[in-house]
């Protein structure tokens, strides 16, 4: 019961931080840190489950985006004509170049980045780079040049496939990651933001399935329930967190966002090197 009201408060954790730019693999690490995830008494076999379910419950925050915007990422919704239709799969044809670097480099270096990345001091130094980087971008006050998924072309979008590949490093954050390079590149928020939501399904569901296929031990009611709480919960709260970033940007920008990275890496690190 324990370890279900865990995964519950760590479900709610990964809908809220996977959608706005603060790293959601990040703050689950250091989560995991504080209130440990204990499914399986064999302790190597326990941190097999919990890397597993660290990414595997991102899956219930996928089944979110598709829920709120099936009917745009829908190429045969007969509410589409042909024009909308035609944009549609050029949509998901830019998606799909962006993804291509990170699964590239996610494939060929997952163990490696698991073996020396995945530790909260990488997740702290990651979390105030990128939140110093949020400052200094968002004081350029530069007009966007792209304010709608036609005028982004295929090289903009592998570019910002290109920043997606940091966000491997835990503390990145991959909307984080992707948000930033996309209003580099003179994306506006709004489509920075949908544009790093619609690439989470892809990436996101390929890293899930990695997981699971590498996986060793075999899944017991326990793990299952585990598992399938943090994902339903994660989803629900995903929807919740998705409509309210997208609120939030048409008013503000990503200033506060910053500034909670900056804060949070230093009592991350204030925690780690001065408490433990």
């Amino acid at each position: 019961m324990i370890e279900l009201l865990k995964a519950i408060v760590l479900g709610i954790v990964q809908g809220i931080t996977e959608w706005l730019p603060i790293s959601s693999t990040g703050h689950m690490i250091l989560v995991n840190e504080l209130m440990p995830l204990t499914v399986l008494a064999d302790a190597a076999a326990n941190k097999e489950f919990v890397d597993m379910f660290m990414v595997v419950i991102q899956f219930g925050s996928i089944l979110a985006v598709l829920l709120l915007y099936f009917h745009k990422l829908n190429p045969f919704s007969p509410r589409k004509n042909a024009y909308e239709k035609r944009s549609t799969i050029d949509l998901w044809l830019k998606v799909i170049v962006a993804v291509v670097p990170a699964g590239i480099i996610g494939v060929l270096f997952d163990d490696l980045i698991d073996a020396y990345f995945y530790n909260p001091i990488t997740v702290a130094a990651m979390l105030i780079l990128y939140g110093v980087a949020f400052l200094i971008i968002e004081n350029r006050h530069r007009r966007p040049s792209v304010t709608s998924f036609e005028k982004m072309s295929y090289k903009t979008a592998l570019a910002i496939g290109v920043f997606q590949v940091l966000a491997l490093i835990p503390g990145t954050s991959r909307s984080g990651a992707t948000i930033l390079g996309a209003v580099l590149l003179g994306c506006s928020r709004g489509i920075a933001a949908e544009f790093s939501f619609f690439l989470a399904v892809p990436v996101m569901f390929g890293a899930s399935l990695l997981k699971l296929i590498k996986m060793k031990i075999a899944f017991s009611l326990a793990t299952a329930s585990v598992l399938i709480v943090g994902m339903v919960v994660a989803f629900i709260v995903s929807v919740f967190a998705i409509r309210f970033l997208m609120g939030y940007i048409r008013k503000h920008d990503f200033k506060a966002f910053g500034v909670y990275r900056i804060v949070l890496g230093i009592l991350v690190l204030a925690y780690f090197f001065l408490l433990k």
